[in-house]
């Protein structure tokens, strides 16, 4: 054969190589992302609206920080409760006062950071139930965001801030949450009267010694 026919059958042949893999990477799908707050108005917060709990016996700087911008908030798995009646787990919460909820439909958004080593807590959670104290937990296992103990919502959550959306259609009875802008979770609620949000870190079973979780831009939105 030619030279220059061998030349053409190289050339045609990268020419398929390079559709190929154009092709092959148009087809791998990127994540679909969603503006999870389309539709929705943010609530006016001021600093009252964030009530801390934590041990009854600690002073608040001693489990909790805010520079301004990143709320810091940390439990050890020995300390008290958050009220000396109580027969809770430790916790050092913020609770968002002043926008309780019976109907409707609400929204927590909020960038959260869990330093690994951190398990078995609680970092997020929508309250009141029907049959249980909440609606919603994210609970934390070994670098793993999960719907409570259960079915995973986000993998590898350890070191790195992430943004969290969480809605609820109260009507409805259902619960979105989107990680990053992606629908990671969908499910049904738990019933109860009344519901807000809750932030930090609540020891769960089988918890680390130390709980931390770091919290900024959090805002409280409805869709009216």
């Amino acid at each position: 054969m030619a030279p220059h026919a061998l030349s053409w059958i190289c050339v045609a042949l990268l020419v398929v190589l390079a559709s190929s893999s154009y092709v092959g990477a148009r087809g791998a799908r990127a994540p679909k992302t969603t503006n999870p707050t389309d539709g929705f108005t943010a609530v006016s917060l001021e600093e009252s609206n964030f009530e801390l709990q934590r041990p009854y016996n600690k002073a608040s700087g001693s489990r909790y920080s805010f520079d301004g911008t990143v709320r810091k908030l940390w439990v050890l798995s020995s300390d008290k409760p958050h009220a000396r009646q109580s027969h809770t787990s430790p916790r050092t919460e913020i609770r968002m006062e002043g926008y309780d909820y019976s109907s409707g439909v609400w929204q927590f958004e909020g960038y959260g950071y869990v330093p690994s080593g951190t398990s078995g807590v609680s970092i997020m959670q929508v309250f009141g139930g029907s049959e249980t104290a909440t609606t919603l937990m994210l609970h934390v296992y070994n670098g793993a965001l999960r719907y409570y103990d259960r079915q995973l919502v986000e993998d590898n959550i350890y070191d790195r801030w992430f943004k969290l959306n969480v809605v609820h259609d109260v009507e409805g009875s259902m619960l979105t949450v989107f990680i990053d802008g992606e629908e990671k979770l969908h499910v049904s609620g738990r019933g109860g009267d009344s519901h807000y949000f809750k932030f930090g870190v609540y020891a769960q079973n089988h918890d680390s010694s130390f709980m931390e979780s770091r919290w900024k831009d959090i805002k409280i939105l409805k869709k009216y």
